[in-house]
């Protein structure tokens, strides 16, 4: 008994002393999405801020398309040490393993989750050729032309994908559907004039502000303090859509928990008491992830990925 008391003892130093030492070289962090939308933005000014309270550079690197997959294969197969991280937007880790089938890499099993940072309101913004002014004359333009209207998305399987479709499914109405890369590529073919509309994770809102573009409703709990005349959906009947689960980080599978712990409080204390980034949340109209510890985001994770295998069916996805 007196030896395996020990041998506890020592494997509880090792840990704590591993965590301690973590991080004693540079930490890539892959984010499985193009650059410019939400959680490109996040994730290089988390990463900024800690590579400056833990002392070493973590290296920020997208990994766009395969629905996220890319990014995740890329972590997946690294040392379960703590220096490869992916960040990725939660439909990609509780959404997408229902559409794209790949049981030989399932995020949920070939990586664990760390730390949730973040979700986001959708604001529906449109090109200012289209002839709405106000939610009501957009709804009455998209039933007056059913499938013509183009939307999109920063991919297959996205909250916002997921979000329209919901929207089409409890409005009434049909929308076509648009995938690319990213956030940023979407918004940047809605400012050409390429597509029709987007759910917006909030990267447009500095457009709608300058009226570059229009926001004519928020799938989100409440509305937007810049714009107290745009209704959020609820307000119009419309229930359900929203901008979908949190994102956050996530480390390889057997990742020792002590790295995992660290990490975890780290990026909760900066979410918490860091003026610069709350103000950038903020800016972004991103809703700060209550705390949670590593167990407790596994756990949010299930639940949420349990709530999409039950939705999407319902919405025809196969």
């Amino acid at each position: 008994m007196k030896r395996i008391l020990v041998v506890l003892a020592g494997v509880l130093a090792a840990g704590l002393a591993q965590a301690q030492s973590w991080p004693q070289k540079p930490v890539r962090v892959i984010v499985n999405v193009a650059p410019g939308g939400v959680a490109d933005i996040t994730a290089r000014l988390l990463g900024a801020r800690l590579a400056e309270t833990l002392g070493q550079p973590f290296v920020v690197e997208n990994r766009a398309g395969g629905d996220g997959y890319i990014g995740f294969e890329a972590v997946a197969r690294a040392e379960p040490d703590g220096y490869a991280l992916v960040y990725s937007p939660g439909s990609s880790m509780m959404i997408a393993p229902h559409v794209v089938k790949r049981p030989d890499l399932d995020p949920t099993k070939v990586l664990t989750p760390v730390v949730a940072t973040g979700g986001v309101s959708l604001y529906v913004l449109v090109h200012p050729k289209m002839p709405a002014g106000n939610f009501a004359e957009f709804m009455a333009h998209v039933r007056a032309n059913p499938g013509k209207l183009n939307y999109g998305t920063p991919g297959n399987g996205t909250s916002p994908h997921i979000a329209t479709e919901v929207f089409n499914r409890e409005a009434g109405v049909k929308l076509n559907h648009i995938p690319y890369k990213g956030a940023g590529p979407a918004l940047n073919d809605l400012m050409a004039g390429v597509i029709d509309l987007v759910f917006d994770p909030g990267i447009g809102l500095g457009h709608a502000r300058s009226g570059k573009l229009r926001m004519i409703a928020i799938a989100g709990p409440k509305r937007h303090a810049d714009f107290p005349d745009v209704p959020t959906l609820e307000e119009n009947g419309i229930k359900g859509v929203d901008g979908g689960p949190h994102f956050g980080f996530y480390a390889t599978a057997g990742t020792p928990s002590a790295v995992l712990d660290r990490l975890n409080r780290e990026v909760r204390r900066l979410l918490q008491e860091d003026t610069a980034v709350r103000g950038r949340f903020s800016a972004l109209a991103v809703n700060m992830a209550d705390p949670m510890t590593p167990a407790q985001f596994g756990a949010y994770v299930r639940a949420q990925h349990a709530r999409y295998a039950k939705l999407l069916p319902e919405l025809g996805f196969k």
